[in-house]
């Protein structure tokens, strides 16, 4: 009987520590999968970041680059992105096979942006290039407008140079009355006509040819001697009345002229100013007293 009691309680005994052992490993197996989960969300919160971190290079770059083609690519993988990870939000932290999956997808999404990276690398350096050339050519365009402006202001100062040069000139302007006898006179009543007497220097650069000189007369009062309103010649684009003209051949050398106003109005006494003319420019002037 007592062998009996004796058996039991080993068994009993046996028993308590094989449920004991088995509550031990089923806790312990509970504790395992719980780090698990732990270690499983926090894995899959790293791909989110890592997710995250993608999509955010992909909107930089489209930002950096002006090439419509590209950022329509850029934009496509991006959206890929931002749909995979919206996935992995989704997923449960103990689908570990899913989760791997879009880890791999991570990486085959990072090798793509490499690819677009280099592109984007050779983009901007070809960029810089042309923009460096364009600065180049517009240097280059800059100076040659302004050698385009410099000569173009040069040939005009040549030009000016040269309508200076070839203007005509004239000197040793001599003015005086003339009786009806041919002698000179100072006195306004023995007048019969003026005569004014002049060089036209020797110019080898004015143009030859037929040229007409004209004579104005200028009175104290500032009228202008004039046998006919109609006598007209262009001075500084204007339209003024002369009061004599000659015509002459020029040809380059020194020419002494007289050119006359018959006298058939009433002259004050005083100075008056006589002002010569030829291709349109004043070449000489002079001014004289007359008497009574």
């Amino acid at each position: 009987m007592k062998d009996k009691k004796t058996l039991v309680i080993i068994l009993i005994s046996v028993l308590v520590l094989i449920i004991a052992g088995a509550i031990f490993y089923i806790i312990r197996q509970k504790n395992q999968f719980n780090d698990l989960i732990v270690q499983s969300e926090l894995f899959k919160e790293e791909l989110e970041d890592e997710y995250n971190e993608l999509s955010i290079q992909y909107e930089g770059y489209k930002l950096q680059i002006n090439n419509d083609s590209l950022v329509a690519q850029l934009e496509t993988e991006q959206l890929k992105v931002q749909r995979l990870q919206e996935e992995l939000r989704t997923v449960k932290a103990t689908d570990a096979k899913r989760i791997n999956e879009l880890k791999k997808e991570l990486e085959t999404l990072r090798t793509i942006m490499r690819g677009y990276v280099v592109q984007i690398d050779s983009l901007n350096r070809l960029n810089k290039q042309l923009e460096e050339e364009n600065k180049q050519v517009t240097a280059k365009y800059q100076q040659a407008t302004q050698t385009v402006s410099q000569l173009s202001q040069e040939k005009k100062q040549l030009t000016q140079t040269v309508q200076i040069a070839s203007k005509l000139d004239a000197s040793n302007i001599v003015v005086q009355g003339i009786t009806n006898k041919n002698k000179t006179t100072d006195k306004i009543k023995k007048m019969d006509q003026i005569e004014v007497q002049f060089t036209i220097n020797k110019n080898i650069t004015a143009e030859p040819g037929e040229k007409t000189i004209y004579i104005r007369i200028q009175k104290p009062d500032d009228d202008v001697l004039i046998k006919s309103p109609g006598d007209l010649f262009t001075f500084e684009n204007k339209q003024i009345n002369y009061s004599a003209k000659r015509s002459i051949e020029y040809t380059g050398e020194e020419i002494r002229l007289s050119v006359y106003w018959k006298i058939e109005e009433f002259l004050l006494p005083g100075t008056y100013r006589v002002d010569i003319f030829a291709d349109g420019n004043r070449i000489g002037y002079k001014t004289f007293k007359l008497d009574k």
